[in-house]
């Protein structure tokens, strides 16, 4: 299964969501895979000077695989924030949730990706 979605971030979260429910993933796993996903989608905002980045998932094998296409070249960096900063743990927190996470130099832009095994 493939969706490539809007850049809205609800219409995002609900088909990522239901494409998980439909195949068995269990409420934890959903929390973490949207949780993900809004991270990536607003450093793509915030960080890529995208006003409509590219979110793509896919689920193959008991594996889930999200993209999030943004028009900068700059590649993310995960930052070590102070105990008392309000942001700059976002790829910190992509990375505790998932199983794998990286980036894609494009063309034009960069792709942030992450993953995602099933336990069941």
């Amino acid at each position: 299964m493939c969706t490539r979605n809007t850049p809205s971030l609800t219409l995002s979260r609900q088909a990522l969501r239901d494409a998980m429910t439909r195949n068995g993933w269990d409420a934890d796993a959903i929390f973490s895979a949207e949780l993900a996903l809004c991270e990536l989608i607003v450093n793509a905002w915030r960080h890529g000077d995208t006003l409509a980045p590219v979110v793509w998932f896919s689920i193959l094998d008991r594996t889930l695989r999200v993209t999030v296409s943004d028009e900068s070249d700059a590649l993310p960096q995960p930052r070590t924030s102070s105990d008392l900063a309000e942001t700059g743990r976002g790829l910190q927190l992509v990375e505790g949730l998932t199983h794998r996470w990286g980036v894609d130099p494009q063309k034009r832009g960069k792709t942030t990706w992450y993953e995602l095994d099933s336990v069941a």
